[in-house]
């Protein structure tokens, strides 16, 4: 089976970072590979060397959708028994699964394309995610709240949306003595630090990052003096989020760190993982890695998050933008301390038992498999 991978974005976030993933897991599994990616972009230069067929093409151009790009995406397409197109947001009238369906209709290509998407953008056109229903075409969602949502909002058939959970590499994201050490050099913290907060991901206003600043001012000033955030990332918002820690005069209770490929580091120096999100998450990486990690979780109750972030149990959720309830939730999560090493181990099992990513990469293959035994 030939399987292939749409990614047209320059961005190195968590999708980008399961595919990437993917490719070496579906290749070690003796399947063929392509990837169909921007000229440059961070994903290309992640999989050079990993073996699989590699198309690119001009980032800017291709949104005119000309015979030359048209013939580019054909031919990568050409090759690919499936393939799977991230639903990212469109560009000037362009979006990528649509292209790819247009493509593989004007060739007569027998390729299955599936749009795969974890995130819910009310703006978003119901073609995005099933852009031509007179060629072989299904949905991936990797949330049952998106699986849900793209039946009952969009109206898309039952039949067309199947959920597969991408999970996490359960190997790599578990406590390691000689990593903590690690850790500890790579992200100095002050002594006294605790407890230790961490948000991992893009710098955006998405991500809510001032809604946590608020809630660690209150931490910090009622009940948790030596409360401590760390940041990893980088994003169109980086130098505002630095002048509003300033602002707020928590220069010394929050530290900022550069984006890393090596995220089971910085989870060795964290007590609980928050995700202030305001909008647009699916089930994110972050959470499941950090879980993995044995590290509970404080997030927004959004997107798909329920789905692992069960309260009390293995983390706290709160209303998207509510700092109060943020602040409130964090303290919650950590001044019981019985709960909290139960949190602890309830979610490295949850992450164990029902979301190990090399499980998930062989559920992946069986989906395809079938889909295109009954094309």
């Amino acid at each position: 089976m030939h399987i292939g991978f749409i990614e047209d974005t320059h961005l190195h976030g968590g999708t980008q970072i399961w595919v990437a993933e993917a490719v070496q897991a579906f290749i070690k599994k003796n399947q063929e590979v392509s990837l169909l990616a921007p000229q440059g972009s961070w994903i290309v230069e992640q999989c050079r060397k990993s073996g699989a067929f590699i198309t690119t093409y001009d980032f800017d151009e291709v949104i005119r959708e000309g015979l030359n790009n048209q013939e580019i995406w054909t031919n990568a397409l050409s090759l690919c028994d499936v393939a799977i197109c991230t639903v990212h947001p469109p560009r000037q009238g362009f979006h990528c699964s649509v292209f790819a369906a247009h493509c593989i209709k004007a060739a007569e290509l027998d390729t299955h394309l599936i749009p795969k998407t974890g995130t819910i953008v009310p703006e978003y056109l119901r073609e995005f995610y099933l852009p031509d229903e007179t060629i072989n075409c299904s949905v991936i969602a990797i949330t049952d709240f998106t699986r849900r949502y793209l039946i009952e909002t969009y109206d898309i058939p039952a039949e067309k949306v199947n959920l597969v959970y991408q999970g996490t590499d359960t190997e790599r994201f578990q406590h390691s003595p000689k990593t903590r050490e690690v850790a500890k050099k790579r992200y100095p913290l002050p002594k006294d630090a605790s407890p230790i907060l961490g948000s991992i991901g893009s710098f955006e206003q998405r991500k809510g990052h001032p809604i946590l600043f608020k809630a660690l001012q209150k931490l910090v000033a009622d009940s948790l003096p030596n409360a401590h955030l760390v940041l990893v990332g980088d994003g169109p918002d980086e130098k505002m989020l630095k002048e509003t820690v300033k602002d707020l005069g928590l220069d010394r209770k929050v530290s900022f760190f550069p984006f890393t490929d090596e995220p089971n580091v910085v989870f060795e120096r964290l007590d609980l993982t928050v995700l202030p999100s305001l909008y647009k998450e699916g089930l994110p990486n972050v959470l499941l890695e950090s879980m993995a990690m044995g590290v509970p979780a404080v997030s927004s109750n959004i997107g798909g998050v329920p789905e692992i972030v069960i309260e009390g149990k293995t983390g706290y959720m709160v209303v998207p933008g509510d700092e109060v309830s943020l602040a409130n939730a964090i303290e919650k999560a950590w001044v019981d301390q019985n709960n909290y090493q139960e949190m602890k181990s309830n979610a490295r099992n949850l992450i164990v038992d029902q979301f190990d990513k090399s499980n998930q990469f062989e559920r992946f293959i069986a989906h395809f498999q079938e889909l295109i035994t009954s094309d």
